[in-house]
């Protein structure tokens, strides 16, 4: 499975690339406000060292509109893939631009039926929100799994990106589940390392080998 990071605070995704778990990066209107920088300049430097897909969200809830964004995102590097909404409007956008060559990712998704009709329409990858269902009593992770079942059932090319991520054991789920991608907030692609064995484990090494130097530095 792939893992993305959900930020758009590029040292966050530096950090998270040098461990090896930067295979694209999310962002959204939400994460870029909370930067006070402009959308463009953050783009701009993930482009230097991200090699994956880099999601880009269009603001406009409007067809005509939702192209004008999409269209300049797309100018805006080789390896961009424009979020759209799960509405009608996005669905007719996501059409255009499915012929026009535009990476998407269908974001917002909360049923099997959207991403069915994402799938029919083209998109390169639709988000279902995992997290947002499991607060509110549903079954997160098996969305997941009904929609692994339909895409395979059907040949969809279109890739499983599971959001909303709230914690270490989310990530294995939908590993497991047969997500294709997740995409991790920096705190939880940073706790994924952590187990109290292995610091335990670590710690009772170094105690036995004591004040001893390094046979490796001697």
């Amino acid at each position: 499975m792939r893992t993305y990071i959900d930020s758009a605070f590029v040292d966050e995704v530096r950090e998270a690339d040098e461990l090896g778990l930067v295979d694209g990066v999310t962002t959204n209107p939400s994460l870029v406000s909370s930067t006070d920088r402009e959308y463009r300049d953050i783009i701009d430097e993930l482009d230097e060292f991200v090699e994956g897909p880099i999601s880009v969200e269009v603001i406009a809830t409007d067809y005509e509109d939702m192209l004008e964004e999409a269209r300049e995102y797309d100018t805006w590097g080789d390896n961009i893939a424009v979020k759209l909404p799960m509405t009608r409007d996005g669905m007719r956008a996501l059409r255009t631009l499915y012929d026009e060559g535009i990476q998407t990712n269908i974001t917002l998704v909360f049923s099997v039926n959207q991403a069915l009709i994402a799938a029919k329409n083209g998109a390169t990858m639709v988000s279902p929100f995992i997290g947002r269902l499991d607060d509110n009593g549903h079954d997160g992770v098996g969305l997941i799994e009904d929609i692994r079942t339909v895409y395979d059932n059907y040949g969809f090319e279109t890739d499983i990106l599971a959001a909303s991520i709230r914690n270490p054991r989310h990530v294995q789920e939908v590993a497991k589940a047969g997500s294709d991608i997740a995409t991790l907030p920096p705190e939880v692609a940073d706790s994924m390392f952590d187990h109290p064995r292995t610091d335990g484990g670590l710690e009772a090494f170094l105690d036995d080998w004591g004040d001893r130097e390094s046979p490796a530095l001697k």
